[in-house]
């Protein structure tokens, strides 16, 4: 996984510490562990909790950018969102869904 610096690229000199925990705690270390739990599986589990938690803004919109890039299909990600959607909020997954359409395109 290439290095993140979203943290210290926005937040940087506003909240020093949270972007360091962000970019080499939360990313550096938690997801870097892929002998416990494949950057796959990451990224599905993260899309549901920030979509379950009514998080729709851009962190979800990079999340299902990332779950692209580590190898969700567009047909995993409806079916995900559809599910939670009894669970979480049907508003949250037409958010959800949306943004997923707009990642994955007409797929």
């Amino acid at each position: 996984m290439d290095k993140v610096t979203a943290g210290r690229d926005a937040m940087g000199k506003f909240a020093p510490k949270f972007a360091q925990l962000n970019d080499d705690v939360l990313f550096g270390e938690v997801w870097s562990r892929e002998d416990k739990l494949s950057p796959r599986d990451r990224s599905l589990i993260t899309v549901s909790a920030l979509m379950a938690s009514g998080i729709l803004d851009s962190s979800l919109l990079h999340h299902i950018q990332r779950a692209k890039a580590n190898g969700i299909t567009s047909t995993e990600m409806s079916e995900a969102l559809t599910q939670l959607a009894f669970y979480a909020g049907w508003p949250k997954a037409w958010a959800a869904l949306r943004m997923a359409k707009e990642v994955y395109g007409e797929e």
